[in-house]
């Protein structure tokens, strides 16, 4: 088969980074299919939205969007075929249909690897366009053991799934539950990556401290902690950098956090969602955890890391948050410091347990509040991107700025930095003198180009 892609694939993805990955496998697998990539929607021959369920709003959007890509293939003459993956499809599949008949395919998160039967089928208009069962284990057997990388950094997925079930989240219904794919297969897709040029994985999961991964051929015994994964990886010769999100506070070990003090490798940079900062609340989230568990977690991280950037995610307006339980919030919220964060109203999701509860807080309540939450975040944020200045820090070269000659990357704790410098530079980890400062983005000026860890 020729290298030149004879079919054009457009996808566009919604949520989370785990969408992002399955995204990119997506695109593994369509590709001995003759599919190439595309960034204009209306020259595909394949449209896939890959679907996040989390807000109301965000699901609004697919059907929004269906409407305009509907359009696009009455234009092309019926050529263009039109999928739906995601947790939107896993949770709604019968009603995009019925809604959207001009979707041609359905199929959940755990079904991607069968795209390529399903795409044959539709092409000859026979056989069921609704693919939505949970087979995790089948998935993972058959995607490609390598992968085509793009840069320098790449997602790895290594858990899948939930099993916490909070009040307020359909990813239980819409992912299934926790499942951790097997050391042995991890590594030979990490090293897959690293002989392409990848510097940095990011190890993903629904709840990737919940990572219990078969290691039977592995010395150890035949389980492994999320700890032991990482220390493994960054052994492999040419893995500069690894991260993991998201964490779960009731996952949260010892071994874990003192990894972040003996793991050079481990980036400085810890997300960790508590959602809110009151204990009634998060009873009523069945987060099953307390803010004082979650204090206790940041102390012990911050004595492995002092100089470690920690994240987290809010909700506010949760059913029955009284004004109290707001401000237990913004006080763990001010008391903690935070370089990012992600804030959120609370939206009812059909079929959770939160979207039947006495207790919805007025819309013009929940923007108060989240008002008020983001402006201390943001404050938070910048007081934490402002602390680098005058410092010099270590930068994996991503791409390139927008303006001539300047160059963008990531520092450990995971900021935005510009600096000028020449091309050459694209994948490689050079020291920057942070010289100014916003609250999304580091400036600076190179200093040296460090040498890639053998």
């Amino acid at each position: 088969m020729s290298d030149t892609p004879s079919k054009r694939l457009f996808i566009k993805t919604y949520g989370c980074q785990m969408n992002v990955y399955d995204s990119e496998r997506m695109k593994d697998v369509l590709r001995p299919l003759g599919y190439g990539p595309t960034d204009r929607a209306h020259e595909a021959d394949l449209v896939i939205l890959n679907t996040c369920h989390i807000r109301e709003k965000a699901t609004e959007k697919v059907y929004s969007e269906l409407g305009k890509i509907k359009t696009m293939k009455e234009q092309s003459g019926g050529r263009m075929t039109i999928a739906v993956a995601g947790c939107v499809a896993q949770a709604e599949g019968e009603e995009i249909m019925r809604r959207q008949p001009a979707v041609d395919l359905v199929l959940g998160p755990q079904a991607y690897h069968k795209l390529p039967e399903m795409v044959a089928r539709a092409s000859r208009a026979v056989g069921d366009r609704l693919e939505t069962d949970f087979d995790t284990l089948e998935k993972f057997d058959a995607l490609p053991k390598a992968r085509q990388a793009d840069g320098p950094t790449a997602f790895l997925s290594v858990q899948e799934g939930c099993d916490k079930f909070c009040t307020f989240c359909v990813v239980p219904y819409t992912r299934g539950a926790e499942l951790s794919r097997p050391v042995d297969d991890l590594v030979v897709e990490a090293r897959s990556l690293i002989a392409q040029g990848v510097r940095e994985i990011t190890l993903l999961g629904q709840n990737v401290n919940a990572y219990h991964g078969a290691a039977p051929k592995m010395e150890g015994g035949d389980e492994w902690s999320l700890a032991r994964l990482v220390r493994h990886l960054s052994k492999i010769g040419g893995l500069d950098r690894i991260r993991f999100i998201t964490s779960h506070p009731r996952d949260m070990d010892e071994d874990l956090i003192l990894a972040h003090g003996d793991t050079p490798a481990l980036m400085p940079f810890f997300h960790l969602p508590v959602q809110s900062g009151s204990n009634a609340i998060l009873k009523a989230m069945n987060r099953g955890h307390t803010r004082e568990d979650y204090f206790e977690i940041m102390r012990e991280m911050r004595g492995q890391r002092p100089d470690i950037a920690l994240a987290s995610d809010f909700i506010v307006g949760f059913p029955g948050e009284s004004d109290k339980d707001f401000e237990d919030t913004m006080e763990l919220v001010d008391t903690v410091k935070y370089a990012v964060a992600y804030s959120f109203k609370y939206s009812q999701r059909p079929g959770t347990p939160a979207a039947d509860m006495f207790g919805q807080v007025d819309e013009a309540v929940k923007h108060e509040r989240l008002l008020r939450l983001q402006d201390l975040l943001k404050d938070q944020q910048t007081a934490f991107n402002l602390d680098c200045i005058g410092r010099t820090i270590p930068v994996l070269v991503s791409g390139t700025g927008k303006r001539d000659g300047q160059l963008h990357g990531r520092s450990p704790y995971l900021q935005s930095v510009h600096f000028n410098g020449p091309t050459e530079l694209m994948n490689q980890i050079v020291d920057v003198e942070i010289s100014a400062a916003t609250m999304s983005s580091l400036t600076g000026e190179m200093v040296r180009v460090r040498e890639a860890m053998a």
